[in-house]
């Protein structure tokens, strides 16, 4: 070996011992320091608490402590095609540096000292993850403890978890922060579906955000956008020809809101979680909600400033929420939207007449077929009168519940026992509020003299639907029900309850379309409280129940509306909206006959069953009662059109319904006479063809009435 290889070789030893002190020297150093300065990435997990629905769609998201919308997104979560060009223009080597590039440093560093001024940066991701969790003025020494941060992040954190925290926190103008939220807020949707240009967009704005914000300057935005395209272009990343595609898209001008969905669910959601839970997964479904929340918006338009309405629909087998609308305003103060009537105590009106009848139905107290009197009766010191102000006379239960007689659910009650009933109720979750916590229960909770809610008569209605077992309503995604079922009715009760429903007649001055298309589909029960202050009405199929409220909020009387005219046909319209519904697949409630359901006729019955005898004592005919009502058919309305729509092999059935009159009735449809039930007040016929009929029905007195109509059959 030469003299002069023996020199080059004592001086790479002494470079590479130099080297390896000076490295131990740093890594001493950065010992020490980090053990001074230990990395603190306790506001590393702070971000907005989102709320999901069934399928990881964002209903709502919270702002921060600081008022920011600040969302979480892993890289996973956001487009491959943005996460590579963020990677080739901010950051080249991120998966390979120790927290610092020392190539981008050194080019830097040259850049400024051939330029005289700053060129480009030598910033990594990691280091502006630093900086965004420890905010500091501009200078050396912030840099140098960004780049000292960085490392310690690099040693604490994954690539990905680096990644991740610039993705949530990298800022977009104003309050948003993260590339979810500027997503949302710019283009409408979520990440994962950027395109180049719109991936471009969201790589600029975090390098100028006030400067580059798309609703304030966007030409700027657009200026910084393209530029970002063109780097990527000379780079490679970007085609020719996608890079042109992309700077020929529009640049958003307008931030859009955050998605606000359910806020009433959500905020309830928000406030049972535990503080540290960033996502909620929930039960309901976005685009269900969505259109229920549209339809109560349209509904308010022909109700009173002051009134509002609520919704809420349910899987009844599950007791899954899917709709939750507490309010059709929210932020009305007039309409008192941020008050959720979905759970505010109201009176039931009516709506839980069908329970007293299907205990009765359990107890062998009475049967559908069973007849029972509708006439001026009085239980003590109270005296029940019907909501039209006439009675029926002799009638089967069926049409007593159907037509929401007062008085025969009052006597069926009476017989029960108020207690024995309140406690059915209570057996299956729900709330009952008198108005002194000494109140006993009374007759009155017949006709919806107790406190109650709208969340509370869907879990009893999914009940009926539920052959008889309660389940308690989840919002909450994760809730596992009880194991233990609560029966409150046999199946066979539920299943008389949900024949009778069914078969319950339209109203009298509205036909909606949903009922013309499935007259039979549906079981439902409306209902209105006392001074008309509550309008319900709830029904079910073979796979949902779904519950409306209508009324003001702050408990003032609506003389006009009630559950029959205001609510009912809302609830036809949304379970259109329901899919399972519109398609047909959902089915009838309860299809199947359970082996505890006795069909008979009146007849057939025991002879205790046939009649039921009321225990209260019976008021005298005098000559200064009222006359009865008279006759007069209020279904099909006189020269209306009534339009049916024919399923399978069938022929279709048009109700016909009477007011007034003597029972029993008697019908005749074309010279041809009808088959009814006893004591009934409406009857099936069974159309034979399109075109005009004459219906005529004749009281026990003799007394007839007629009208002409015409079917259309589709």
């Amino acid at each position: 070996m030469t003299i002069r290889a023996q020199r080059w070789k004592r001086r790479i030893r002494r470079a590479a011992l130099g080297g390896a002190l000076g490295a131990g020297v740093l890594a001493g150093a950065f010992a020490v320091l980090d053990r001074l300065y230990p990395l603190d990435l306790s506001r590393a997990g702070e971000a907005s608490v989102v709320v999901a629905d069934r399928e990881g769609r964002m209903l709502r998201a919270f702002t921060t402590r600081e008022g920011t919308w600040r969302l979480a997104a892993r890289p996973a979560e956001v487009s491959p095609l943005y996460v590579t060009m963020l990677l080739a223009y901010e950051d080249r080597r991120f998966r390979s540096h120790p927290g610092v590039d020392p190539v981008a440093v050194a080019r830097a560093a040259w850049q400024w000292a051939w330029n005289g001024r700053i060129v480009s940066g030598g910033s990594t991701l990691s280091m502006q993850v630093a900086r965004l969790l420890e905010p500091a003025p501009r200078s050396l020494g912030t840099k140098l403890r960004q780049a000292f941060r960085a490392v310690q992040l690099e040693l604490a954190l994954s690539k990905d978890e680096i990644l991740a925290l610039y993705l949530a926190r990298a800022p977009y103008g104003g309050n948003l922060e993260g590339v979810r939220a500027a997503s949302l807020a710019w283009f409408g949707k979520e990440p994962l579906h950027l395109t180049a240009g719109e991936a471009a967009l969201l790589i600029a704005i975090p390098q100028s955000p006030a400067a580059t914000r798309p609703d304030r300057r966007p030409e700027a935005a657009k200026a910084a956008r393209d530029k970002i395209l063109t780097v990527l272009e000379r780079r490679g990343v970007l085609a020719p020809s996608m890079a042109a595609e992309a700077r020929a898209e529009p640049v958003p001008r307008l931030r859009r809101p955050l998605p606000f969905l359910a806020p009433h669910a959500t905020a309830a959601l928000k406030e049972r979680a535990p503080k540290s839970l960033l996502r909620i997964e929930s039960t309901l479904d976005a685009r269900l909600q969505e259109a229920m929340e549209a339809l109560a918006r349209s509904e308010l338009a022909g109700l009173a400033p002051e009134a509002n309405i609520a919704f809420l629909v349910a899987d009844h087998a599950t007791g899954a929420v899917r709709a939750y609308v507490g309010s059709a305003a929210f932020f009305d103060a007039q309409r008192h939207g941020q008050v959720d009537m979905a759970r505010a105590i109201r009176s039931p009106g009516s709506t839980l007449k069908p329970f007293v009848y299907g205990l009765g139905f359990d107890l062998g107290v009475v049967h559908p077929e069973t007849i029972v009197t509708d006439g001026p009766t009085r239980f003590g010191d109270y005296r029940p009168e019907n909501f039209q102000r006439h009675y029926m006379g002799e009638v089967s239960v069926r049409v007593a519940l159907q037509q929401s007689l007062n008085v025969p659910a009052v006597a069926v009650l009476d017989r029960i026992g108020p207690e024995r009933f309140t406690g059915l109720l209570r057996s299956a979750g729900m709330t009952l509020r008198f108005e002194s916590a000494a109140e006993r229960p009374g007759l009155p909770v017949a006709l919806g003299g107790v406190g109650t809610s709208l969340a509370d008569l869907v879990t009893i209605y999914a009940a009926l639907g539920n052959r008889g077992v309660a389940l308690p309503l989840r919002l909450d995604a994760s809730f596992t029900p009880p194991a233990e079922n609560r029966r409150i009715l046999s199946a066979g009760a539920a299943w008389h309850l949900a024949r009778i429903l069914e078969s319950a007649p339209p109203p009298n001055d509205s036909l909606p379309r949903a009922f013309l298309n499935r007259p039979f589909d549906i079981a439902y029960k409306t209902g209105t409280s006392y001074g008309f202050r509550d309008a319900w009405a709830i029904g079910y199929d073979g796979k949902h129940v779904i519950g409306v409220w209508v009324g003001r909020p702050d408990g003032t009387p609506s003389p006009d509306r009630y559950g029959r005219v205001t609510a009912l046909p809302i609830l036809f319209k949304a379970f259109d909206l329901v899919p399972e519904t519109r398609n047909g697949t959902a089915g009838r409630a309860m299809p199947a006959r359970p082996a505890d359901a006795h069909i008979a006729s009146n007849e057939r019955l025991p002879r205790t069953l046939r009649r039921f005898e009321s225990r209260a004592a019976r008021l005298a005919i005098s000559p200064d009662r009222p006359a009865p009502a008279a006759l007069a058919i209020s279904f099909p309305p006189a020269n209306a059109t009534v339009g049916l729509e024919k399923k399978g092999d069938g022929d279709p059935h048009l109700f016909l319904v009477a007011e007034g009159g003597a029972r029993p009735l008697r019908w005749i449809v074309n010279g041809q006479p009808v088959e009814t039930a006893p004591g009934a007040g409406q009857a099936f016929w069974r159309v034979d063809g399109e075109g005009f009929i004459r219906v005529t029905v004749i009281d026990a007195d003799g007394r007839s009435a007629s009208v002409q109509a015409r079917v259309k059959i589709y």
